[in-house]
């Protein structure tokens, strides 16, 4: 199977790199000339459209930050859609909108070509390794198709049905993330405020009822103080705002929801757009003039787990 891929950014150069990195035969395009050389110089070969992509490829992957870049890059006039042709698979990994993957997919079937979504979750770290999750909605035969690159670029991976369901579930798990993320900083506040060890503060969380994959993940590079989480503030405001939107179309109003998202973007005000997304704890670090340092943990997390062909969950 010839694959494309395109979006080779924080999460996609990864993704892309792991298809490089077990053999498969890969065409990649992105913006950034430098990124694309280097994918060149490891054995990938280069489009110079994404029309041009599709037409080589069988497999054709989209990774974007947006779901207006992503409509960008299917239907202008040398995008995707103009080279797709009967039987070819168009694989959206991006984090985007249900409603507007599927009027993307509509486009790529009267192409009599297929339209899966596959979000990502589980951080840039373990993207780089093969390890991450993926999401997969859309014809179940088709799942089954691709799964051998599926299981190469992630570890666990789920079909969660039609086309679209599996763009709700990544938003909805991103909520949630954003959501611990913004406890995390009042948590952190207050045990610095009253004293406590906080390499022994992070043990005790890590054991208890209060753990989540956040903590484990996220806390490290707070403490550490690089705040290096691989994600940056405008996509935090763009999955949560993907979420409230979806909440307001199935007319459910909501409570926490749209209170963490002010929270995102005030601090995206103070800190800037591609601060990291972990630095929304910084806001109440400069509020209290405290710092959550500590010792031993590192600026930027890496996988230390084998990596490991995927399986379907």
């Amino acid at each position: 199977m010839k694959i494309g891929f395109i979006g080779l950014g924080n999460v996609g150069s990864k993704l892309a790199g792991s298809l490089l990195r077990n053999k498969f035969d890969l065409t990649v395009n992105d913006l950034d000339k430098k990124i694309t050389s280097d994918f060149k110089n490891r054995g990938a070969k280069i489009a110079n459209n994404a029309k041009e992509l599709a037409e080589q490829s069988d497999l054709i992957i989209t990774c974007l930050p947006s779901p207006k870049i992503c409509a960008e890059v299917m239907e202008s006039n040398e995008g995707v859609i103009s080279g797709l042709a009967e039987n070819k698979i168009w694989l959206e990994m991006s984090t985007t909108d249900e409603f507007e993957v599927k009027r993307l997919g509509k486009l790529v079937l009267d192409k009599k070509a297929i339209p899966l979504d596959a979000p990502v979750s589980g951080g840039c770290h373990r993207a780089a390794t093969g390890n991450i999750a993926i999401f997969v909605g859309g014809k179940r035969k088709s799942f089954e198709k691709i799964l051998p690159v599926l299981t190469t670029m992630g570890r666990k991976i789920l079909h969660t049905g039609e086309l679209g369901t599996a763009s709700i579930l990544k938003v909805i798990t991103n909520y949630l993330a954003s959501v611990n993320l913004a406890a995390l900083g009042e948590a952190w506040t207050v045990a610095k405020k009253s004293n406590l060890d906080l390499n022994k503060t992070f043990k005790g969380i890590a054991v208890s009822s209060g753990n989540s994959f956040v903590h484990e993940t996220e806390s490290q590079v707070i403490l550490n103080g690089s705040y290096n989480i691989n994600f940056t503030m405008d996509l935090v405001k763009k999955d949560m705002s993907l979420f409230n939107d979806l909440s307001k179309k199935l007319k459910t109003e909501l409570e926490i929801s749209p209170f963490v998202l002010d929270i995102f973007k005030d601090a995206e005000k103070k800190y800037g757009s591609r601060a990291w997304s972990s630095m929304v704890v910084k806001r109440l670090e400069d509020k209290f003039d405290i710092n959550f340092r500590a010792a031993g943990f590192p600026e930027e997390l890496i996988d230390e787990e084998k990596e490991e062909k995927g399986h379907e969950i």
